[in-house]
């Protein structure tokens, strides 16, 4: 018989202790697949989709663009923080070499921290967007750069986060987004409730034709921020989305008894002139 001798003295091996902070990553399902495989990729270039694109530089997001957003131009210049010459000076001395935020600091136009705080804003407002949900997929151009160059870059993760708790934002508020991109349209309700300031703004440019993303502009405030205001008037009662106009109902079926023509045939009214040349060809060759 075998005697097995255990050593008291060595501790037994440690369990694998689980990473939290990797396991959330991992269970991160994220907005854009494709996004989440750039940054792991740690891509460069611009990740193009239907209302806007992303660019990015080593796999963080560095600008976004939209249509339905105020450029950051509109933003620095409407309110003060930098003036328009300055804006178009920096454009066209550093815009061919993706330099532009590098040269308005550099210049003095603007502050570091200034440029930071409203790229920033205007980063989150057009990544809002340009990851909404679509059904035309994206496609990324390797390589791509954006004229403004790097200023703050900001993880995808923390994008996607913060995309998705503004959706969660705005379906609190009120859950039908339809006014959102529609037309609107003041409600006429005798009984509106106080509104504040900011509101009161949007509301005076409502007028049936413009959308939210149209005030936006107006007030050259960001687009996400107007919505929430929208969103606010519409639950309490004071705007409503115009209706889109009803299409028209389709003609009845036709009802002639003669068979259907066959597939890639001529309607009977259909002359094609190059084939009464050839049958007048074929009569006159006939007659020799």
């Amino acid at each position: 018989m075998t005697a097995v001798h255990a050593n008291l003295t060595t501790p037994p091996p440690r369990l694998p202790v689980r990473d939290k902070a990797a396991a959330r990553q991992r269970a991160w399902g994220g907005v854009s697949p494709i996004l989440g495989r750039l940054a792991t990729e740690r891509a460069t270039g611009a990740l193009v989709r239907e209302r806007g694109s992303l660019y990015l530089a080593d796999g963080q997001v560095v600008h976004a663009e939209s249509p339905a957003v105020p450029g950051l131009d509109v933003l620095l210049t409407a309110r003060g923080t930098l003036d328009a010459d300055g804006w178009r000076d920096a454009v066209g001395a550093a815009g061919e070499r993706n330099r532009v935020g590098r040269f308005l600091v550099e210049s003095g136009r603007i502050g570091a921290g200034a440029l930071e705080v409203c790229h920033l804003g205007a980063l989150y407002d057009a990544a809002y967007f340009a990851l909404a949900p679509s059904g035309t997929p994206g496609h990324f151009r390797y390589g791509d750069t954006h004229w403004l160059g790097p200023v703050r870059p900001v993880p995808v993760a923390a994008l996607e986060h913060e995309t998705l708790r503004r959706r969660a934002l705005l379906h609190r508020i009120w859950p039908d987004a339809a006014p959102d991109s529609a037309p609107l349209l003041r409600s006429g309700s005798p009984g509106a409730p106080t509104i504040s300031a900011r509101q009161s703004a949007v509301l005076d440019l409502v007028d049936g034709v413009r959308t939210a993303a149209d005030i936006a502009l107006a007030l050259a405030r960001p687009t996400f921020h107007t919505l929430v205001d929208v969103r606010r008037l519409a639950a309490a009662g004071v705007i409503v989305p115009a209706a889109v106009p009803a299409l028209p109902p389709p003609l009845p079926p036709s009802t002639s008894s003669a068979p259907p023509a066959p597939p890639g045939s001529l309607p009977p009214s259909f002359t094609d002139p190059n084939i009464t040349l050839l049958k007048r060809l074929r009569d006159a060759l006939e007659a020799l």
